[in-house]
């Protein structure tokens, strides 16, 4: 069995950026067995050698996240004359932004974190909600911040999306009559869950439309009217029955419905 191979982060404030980023890296090498060591608040040279004499000593990658200009420098200079494979995650970016912007950056470590921590609970948010699209993965349900519930064609996908992307993790699922909903929809708080509905009329019209962009015929019973009635009063039924909050679609721009779904959820 092969040894972990190493990987020492080193950064002047709490290395947390690093570490996502090489971990959002490692998993395009599935198989690999990485250990990584954090080495955080890296203020001084000295702290700066005793940190790459320990990565010597393992042979490690050095990856460092250091805005202060000469400490980054001493770091990558004393990996080229150790030998230690390293790389500057945040110079580059510091010297282009401060050749777009036409001053120098401020160098105050940990001034990326709070931008850092705001991206990366967006990019997990986004990731959550499209695994758990249109009923899937319903084992996950309970740890969704908001759960949407409709009838198909409900804005049910580009309203989670347009959640995610402001940072809440979304799931959504689609209620059709005959088919009972999963199980784990009734273990979720019903404050974060929301039942959308629509008026029939212009349901009928994206569904028609819909057929129609697919090249199938728009009279189909996908578009009935009698069947979309029936489909939204169980809908309706079903909100009735379970404690959850109900928001309208009909013509309603996405960030709109989002901006009701947030504030009846208590989540504004």
């Amino acid at each position: 069995m092969s040894a972990s191979q190493p990987v020492y982060l080193l950064s002047d404030a709490t290395g947390e950026t690093a570490e996502k980023i090489v971990m959002a890296a490692l998993t395009q090498f599935k198989g690999k067995d990485v250990r990584l060591k954090r080495i955080s608040n890296v203020r001084t040279k000295n702290e700066v050698y005793e940190a790459l004499d320990v990565a010597l000593s393992e042979n490690a990658l050095v990856v460092y996240t250091i805005v202060n200009r000469e400490l980054a420098q001493l770091v990558h200079d004393e990996c080229d004359s150790l030998g230690l494979l390293s790389l500057d995650l945040i110079t580059p970016l510091l010297m282009r932004l401060a050749e777009f912007f036409g001053r120098s950056p401020g160098e105050m470590p940990g001034l990326f974190h709070g931008v850092d921590e705001e991206y990366f609970r967006r990019i997990e948010a986004i990731e959550f909600t499209v695994r758990h699209d249109d009923g899937q993965e319903t084992r996950h349900l309970p740890k969704a911040e908001i759960v949407l519930v409709g009838v198909s064609r409900t804005s049910k996908t580009p309203l989670s999306i347009y959640l995610a992307h402001r940072g809440w993790k979304v799931a959504n699922v689609p209620l059709v009559k005959g088919i009972d909903p999963p199980e784990e929809l009734f273990q979720v708080d019903p404050s974060r869950v929301v039942g959308l509905v629509i008026d029939p009329q212009r349901l009928l019209e994206i569904r028609a439309s819909r057929l129609k962009h697919l090249g199938q015929d728009p009279r189909a019973a996908y578009a009935d009217y009698e069947k979309i009635e029936d489909e939204l009063q169980y809908a309706k039924q079903m909100f009735r029955r379970n404690p959850w909050v109900v928001v309208n679609v009909s013509g309603k721009a996405v960030e709109e419905t989002a901006n009701e779904v947030l504030v009846k959820l208590k989540l504004k």
